[in-house]
């Protein structure tokens, strides 16, 4: 199966590393033009740049902090200018504070809400007259922990937050219709650079959660957001998927 993203833009926030850099790649490589949305990890924004490029393909780096309405709409802005439009939005940016909920303040509340609820609301509503005018080929992509859905200790906050997201792209999904898709991936625990400590330390232990007897890799998950927002994946909208290696089966 081919999925062809020639002429399409993408811009994929949190795209420097771990899982959004996978899928700027995965997008680059059927042909996307990438905008790698970045806010503390320029250089890494740069690599994934300099690596699209070198394959051929066209990618720029952008620094924005997506809690910022006006900072967002002024990424949107430019991504248009340099690109000549938007076809595909993959909402991947986050941050998580692994806590118990009894032990957060308020301060941590609001800073996994402005990024991981707020931020998704600005990408989203900044992008979409973009989308909507793609005329059904429009693609909204967001990235959640599959937490979001069943809960986990110690991600209280987080999990909330993205709850809000899936329903976010579920009512999005019902209010474009025809002009786009919109879909959430809900992610099982992935090895990245975020938590490697938690990970090092309960790696016995959380890998007999997975049915599958391992933990994800951002390799995973990067195929199932390329083929959504590709044609192919043109008859999906409104979904929640779960890619976890099993934890959860709901």
């Amino acid at each position: 199966m081919k999925l062809s993203l020639q002429g399409k833009v993408a811009l994929v926030t949190g795209g420097a590393r771990d899982v959004g850099r996978e899928i700027a790649l995965g997008l680059a490589a059927e042909g996307a033009a990438v905008v790698v949305n970045y806010h503390g990890s320029k250089a890494g924004a740069e690599a994934v740049v300099s690596e699209i490029r070198e394959h051929g393909g066209r990618a720029l780096a952008i620094g924005c902090d997506i809690s910022k309405l006006d900072a967002v709409q002024a990424m949107v802005a430019q991504t248009v200018a340099e690109f000549g439009g938007l076809n595909i939005l993959v909402n991947n940016a986050g941050l998580v504070i692994r806590k118990r909920f009894a032990d957060t303040t308020p301060e941590e509340w609001r800073r996994q809400i402005d990024v991981c609820l707020y931020g998704t609301i600005h990408c989203t509503h900044a992008a979409l007259p973009h989308l909507e005018a793609q005329k059904g080929a429009g693609r909204i992509i967001t990235i959640v922990g599959d937490s979001s859905r069943v809960g986990e200790s110690g991600l209280a906050i987080g999990a909330a937050a993205r709850a809000g997201n899936i329903a976010l792209m579920k009512s999005v999904a019902r209010e474009t219709r025809t002009a786009l898709t919109a879909n959430t991936l809900a992610l099982g625990l992935i090895e990245t650079a975020h938590d490697p400590e938690f990970i090092t330390a309960n790696r016995e232990k959380l890998t007999k959660l997975y049915p599958l007897r391992r933990l994800g890799k951002p390799s995973d998950v990067a195929p199932l957001a390329v083929l959504l927002a590709s044609d192919e994946g043109g008859w999906i909208t409104g979904q929640v998927i779960s890619v976890s290696g099993g934890f959860s089966m709901v």
